[in-house]
């Protein structure tokens, strides 16, 4: 079956029956979970402790993979097969002499051969697949082709605030909730369509209301509004080695442990944009360039970030990222409160050289 979304796959496997074979990637995360739960659902029921095998994809052993598709259902309409996170670009971290495609080939051979009774699921959910021009652009293009060719597969990116809107308000329900279309709209574009922020947020409005309608005064009380726009003018405050700016902006921030995650991803993603741009400038690409091969919805922001990158060298860049890295780490493992993980994180940016190369 040709590429498809979410609903569709979702829709067909319930009247039809699943197909045998499944590709999930994308960017929102969610998504991709839910999706794999509903077909995984439509497979065994609720009897996945009978029917449900899980393979973690970065310890993927071929033989077992075999033995399992091969299996016959026992209490379920489906023997049903879960791969989470194969990487066809580095299937294992130790390879020990083997090539990623040589790997990917063995795994393509087993997968020519899924019964009738077997459903094969893989989805990603823990690292980014490269795109271009809306398609695969690095090594996992081979085994998204081959479920295309002889299954599903299903991009779920990032949904506009007024799709999420509609799935804001049904979610509220099925908690006993209620929610206006107005409020849910304002509550997507709030969280900036970030589906792991808005469910975070749902949960803690329904048990606020509690049983009461949620309105825009109870989420102008209780969500988090984080602006990419301040996570970028803290990053662009630092490649400008302006301690001044980079303070105010992490200041205007509301950080806590709740939203300490969805804060941090803001800040990394602002830097993550200026590094692209600085790698890009260095070969001649253009924003329009950068925009297209990693699918940026706004070009403004592309061509803010090659502004800023005219301002920090690479090297620069790079130990930034390392910083950003460890404090990735640390706020999440430390009991420490979160500001100050990040404040810290800023003062070891600014004691780092922009002119010191490698």
């Amino acid at each position: 079956m040709p590429k498809t979304d979410a609903r569709t796959a979702a829709s067909r496997a319930q009247k039809e029956g699943p197909d045998r074979l499944y590709y999930i990637y994308g960017t929102d995360v969610v998504r991709v979970q839910a999706l794999t739960k509903k077909l995984i659902r439509t497979a065994v029921g609720d009897e996945e402790d009978f029917g449900l095998t899980r393979f973690d994809g970065r310890r993927l052993d071929m033989s077992e993979l075999e033995d399992t598709i091969q299996q016959i259902p026992m209490m379920t309409p489906y023997n049903c097969v879960l791969i989470n996170d194969y990487n066809c670009e580095k299937p294992y971290e130790d390879l020990r002499g083997r090539s990623p495609d040589d790997v990917t080939k063995s795994l393509l051979a087993v997968l020519k051969d899924i019964p009738p009774t077997t459903v094969v699921i893989f989805n990603v959910t823990g690292f980014e697949i490269k795109l271009k021009k809306g398609a695969i652009a690095d090594k996992n293009k081979k085994l998204a082709d081959f479920a295309e060719k002889n299954g599903t597969v299903c991009e779920l990116g990032v949904s506009s605030p007024a799709d999420l809107a509609k799935d804001i308000a049904a979610k509220v329900s099925a908690r006993g909730g209620m929610i206006s279309v107005d409020c849910a709209l304002e509550l997507a574009e709030m969280c900036q369509s970030d589906t792991v922020m808005i469910e975070n947020e749902i949960g803690k409005l329904c048990a606020y209301a509690d049983g009461r309608e949620i309105t825009r005064d109870m989420l102008l009380l209780l969500v988090h509004q984080q602006s990419d726009m301040t996570a970028f003018k803290l990053a662009d405050a630092v490649v400008s080695m302006n301690r001044n700016a980079a303070f105010e902006a992490l200041g205007e921030m509301i950080i806590d442990r709740n939203n300490k995650n969805e804060v941090f991803y803001a800040i990394s993603s602002a830097f993550l944009d200026i590094y692209r741009a600085a790698a890009a400038r260095t070969v001649g690409r253009q924003p329009a360039d950068v925009a297209r091969d990693f699918g940026y919805k706004w070009e403004f922001k592309v061509k803010n970030a090659f502004r800023s990158s005219t301002r920090i060298s690479l090297p620069h860049l790079r130990r930034c990222m390392a910083i950003l890295r460890d404090t990735g780490a640390a706020i999440n493992s430390s009991v420490t409160d979160p500001r100050i993980v990040l404040e810290k994180a800023v003062t070891r940016m600014f004691m780092t050289d922009n002119n010191r190369r490698r």
